[in-house]
């Protein structure tokens, strides 16, 4: 009968062992990573804070005088809420309550036309092979590399009284006359900003959908689910937050679009919260408004990252579960 050897010493693991060890190297990875985000906080502070108290500071401050300038006033103490106060009774009750809810639809209609065109995309994309797949991100980011003012004149050149599509639909028959496209049509504005902006909704959703885990699927199709049904219980619960994430990356520069809407349409009947704070801060002597009008978009738009952030919360707080 053969005796059997004890182990050595060194080779037993100690009880507790394992849990210092990932305390210590958690510890340790804990502040590198905190060392990794100083630059990215600097930059934060420095490019964001800063300019956003700068902000501030010209809509609660002063008017020059003589020049008809913004003075800023950078003390808090000695700010200035009386612009802000009507500004904001203006957004609410007034004139500027329209053009907000106007904004809040065109960017509502545009985000539902890049999911109906979007989604598609990336769900075909990240369902081909590896070199096909390549193709179409490069075919996916090639709108990035023409510059957004172009792509928009490309529009223009399209949509104007002699261009391709009033030569199509008076061909076809549909129009007997040129139809004026870009003369405060709102649909154009909104195909517009669906245009300009769709290859922001598609990588990301790309991004979501490439990472299922295809044995959920695959274990759906044994079971005996229909492609539709896969697609319904399994791949769309598994994608929305995907596309919770598309949507808000796609509307936060839509909201404070206005080059599109001067481009598209140039229409007092169409114009957004951008076209208002681009014309009082540049074209008007009510510079403070405007900056009234930056800082509630950027409490609306920290609202809509905030939902955000608690809707991935609660996600991943599922998935854990």
């Amino acid at each position: 009968m053969t005796a059997v050897r004890p182990l050595p010493t060194e080779a037993v693991p100690r009880p507790g062992d394992e849990e210092d060890g990932d305390r210590t190297g958690g510890r340790e990875g804990s502040v590198l990573w905190a060392v990794f985000t100083v630059p990215g906080s600097a930059w934060m502070i420095v490019f964001f804070l800063v300019p956003f108290y700068a902000v501030a500071a010209v809509a609660f401050g002063r008017i020059d005088p003589i020049f008809g300038t913004a003075t800023p006033v950078w003390n808090p103490l000695q700010w200035d809420f009386t612009v802000a106060s009507n500004t904001l009774d203006e957004v609410f009750t007034g004139p500027l309550r329209t053009v907000y809810l106007r904004t809040f639809l065109y960017v509502g209609l545009a985000l539902a036309i890049c999911v109906v065109i979007g989604y598609p995309v990336a769900y075909y994309v990240s369902r081909r092979a590896v070199r096909t797949k390549g193709l179409l991100l490069v075919l996916l980011i090639l709108p990035f590399w023409v510059n957004y003012l172009l792509r928009m004149l490309a529009w223009i050149g399209l949509l104007q009284p002699e261009g391709w599509v009033n030569d199509a639909l008076v061909a076809l028959g549909i129009f007997d006359v040129p139809r004026s496209w870009l003369s405060g049509n709102p649909m154009v504005v909104v195909i517009g900003l669906a245009y300009g902006y769709l290859p922001f909704f598609i990588l990301p959703l790309y991004a979501s959908l490439d990472r299922l885990d295809q044995r959920l699927i695959e274990a759906a199709r044994d079971l005996g689910a229909r492609p539709r049904q896969v697609f319904r219980r399994v791949t769309l619960p598994l994608s929305t937050p995907g596309i919770v994430a598309a949507t808000v990356l796609t509307a936060l520069p839509m909201f404070g679009d206005y080059y599109t809407n001067s481009l598209m349409s140039g229409s007092p009947k169409t114009e957004m919260i951008g076209n208002q704070i681009q014309f009082y801060v540049q074209n008007s002597k009510q510079p403070q408004k405007g900056a009234v009008l930056v800082l509630t978009l950027s409490l609306l738009l920290a609202l809509l990252c905030l939902w955000y952030v608690m809707a991935a919360a609660r996600t991943r707080k599922l998935s854990r579960a």
